[in-house]
């Protein structure tokens, strides 16, 4: 573990704590706590304080050179591969992480889902966390024995530092759909965020970049190769999905089998065989891997309801509710019921896009609250529902009432989505984090009900 925190709450004795400048906090004012846990010594840009305190010009840049002179070593020796796109970065990292577990090579994974090292070790904040705890994880994994670590860059980790310092020996590109833009702006904005992980890479470093998405011109830098279905290094040429998982062919001559199900997921399988490619595994190991290879939680995350299909997913832009919906109209089926709602405090103009998509595809739609932050349910609604003529949808603020009903509704071989929250373990309302996910209450439902058969 790093001897350096800017985090106050995370100062063991003998630590140095680093106050950094962020743009809703300043680390200057938690020097006292940091002291109180046992801080041996402060760097700050100002002040007097009961350790020894070095006072610098610029603190993040401070730390910057700090963390490459004592553990530059260890990142060059670590194998880093980074994700960064819009739709699909947690999905390829997971892979990854499974596959070359699964083959013997240590690998961890940092990210949407949590901190693993062969499972679970904790939850993580954001997509990106704070540098100094992304450097205790890498060189914990190291020390652990790891060589390799699977790495989701989310574009306001980027642009925050978060990454500052690592360089990844690959950086793949997704795609880039509308999202964050209440931060960037804008979508060049936004895209020209996720270019600097590809400025990133080692001296041999490798870019793995989407060909199919208009975007991918910002990542064609460097040394790099292409994937897609309309052309690329690796194409896909043929595939075929039923309810039981993928095939999907690459250049004509390798074929694979996998339990995911949609073809945006071939696109997240491509980058993993990629990936396992680039590291000199066999095609005909990588074969046999992907049929052990499931998405990470909340990811197309299927649960059986007596001849219905629930399915829970993170989807929450337009472009990746499109993908999910029209990977249900490949699968068999009678009705199809949504639940989903939109994010406070976020993009607004998306709100009625993905409405539109839910109401247009679907049988029947809940609209629900999702994560309302600082703004009011009813201001959201209003926003959802702007410019709609279409009446098949009712609004349930309670997120599992409206999961309850849709379940209600299932008869026979219909399926229910249910959007937006995913792995998620909370609801976020201001300041309040309260707990809810949204396969724990699809069970909890579904065995009262069952309770009540019985």
């Amino acid at each position: 573990m790093i001897d350096i925190k800017s985090d106050s709450r995370k100062i063991k004795p003998g630590d140095k704590f680093i106050a950094l400048r962020g743009i809703s906090s300043d680390g200057h004012d938690y020097i006292n706590k940091a002291i109180e846990n046992g801080a041996s010594e402060i760097i700050a840009e100002e002040g007097s304080y009961s350790v020894k305190t070095t006072i610098v010009e610029n603190t993040r840049e401070y730390l910057n050179e700090y963390l490459k002179e004592h553990y530059e070593n260890i990142i060059e020796e670590m194998v880093l591969i980074g994700y960064t796109g819009t739709n699909g970065k947690t999905t390829s990292a997971f892979l990854t992480y499974e596959a070359l577990n699964k083959l013997g090579y240590k690998c961890g994974y940092i990210g949407t889902v949590g901190y693993y090292l062969d499972g679970k070790v904790y939850d993580l904040p954001n997509t990106s966390p704070d540098i100094c705890d992304m450097y205790d994880m890498i060189i914990n994994a190291y020390e652990k024995g790891y060589r390799y670590m699977a790495i989701e860059a989310s574009s306001q980790g980027i642009a925050y530092g978060r990454l500052d310092t690592i360089c990844f020996d690959y950086a793949i590109f997704t795609n880039l759909t509308r999202d964050h833009l209440d931060y960037h702006k804008t979508m060049e904005n936004y895209a020209l965020a996720k270019q600097q992980l590809f400025k990133k890479l080692k001296h041999n470093g490798l870019g793995i970049v989407n060909t199919d998405d208009s975007y991918s011109v910002y990542y064609k830098i460097g040394n790099y190769v292409t994937y897609g279905f309309n052309g690329g290094d690796y194409k896909i040429t043929d595939y075929s999905m039923n309810e039981n998982g993928t095939t999907f062919v690459i250049n004509d001559n390798f074929s694979i089998n996998a339990k995911l199900l949609g073809k945006y997921n071939i696109y997240n399988m491509l980058v993993t065989y990629i990936v396992l490619c680039k590291i000199g595994i066999s095609y005909d190991k990588i074969k046999n891997v992907f049929l052990e290879l499931d998405p990470p939680n909340g990811r197309m995350d299927i649960i059986k309801y007596k001849t219905n299909t629930i399915i829970i997913d993170y989807a929450h832009t337009p472009d990746a509710m499109e993908n999910v919906i029209n990977t249900i109209k490949d699968v068999e089926h009678n009705k199809l019921y949504i639940v989903f709602g939109c994010t406070g405090s976020r993009d607004r103009v998306k709100r009625p896009m993905m409405t539109s998509l839910a109401l247009s595809n679907s049988d029947f739609t809940f609209i629900t609250s999702d994560d309302l932050h600082e703004e009011e349910f009813s201001q959201i609604v209003d926003d959802m529902l702007e410019g709609n003529e279409l009446s098949n949808y009712k609004v349930i603020e309670d997120r599992k009432s409206a999961v309850k009903e849709a379940i209600e509704l299932l008869n026979e071989k219909d399926i229910l989505l249910i959007l937006g929250k995913g792995h998620e373990e909370f609801i976020i309302i201001k300041d309040q984090k309260i707990p809810y996910n949204d396969r724990k209450a699809v069970q909890s439902i579904i065995e009262s009900k069952e309770c009540i058969n019985n």
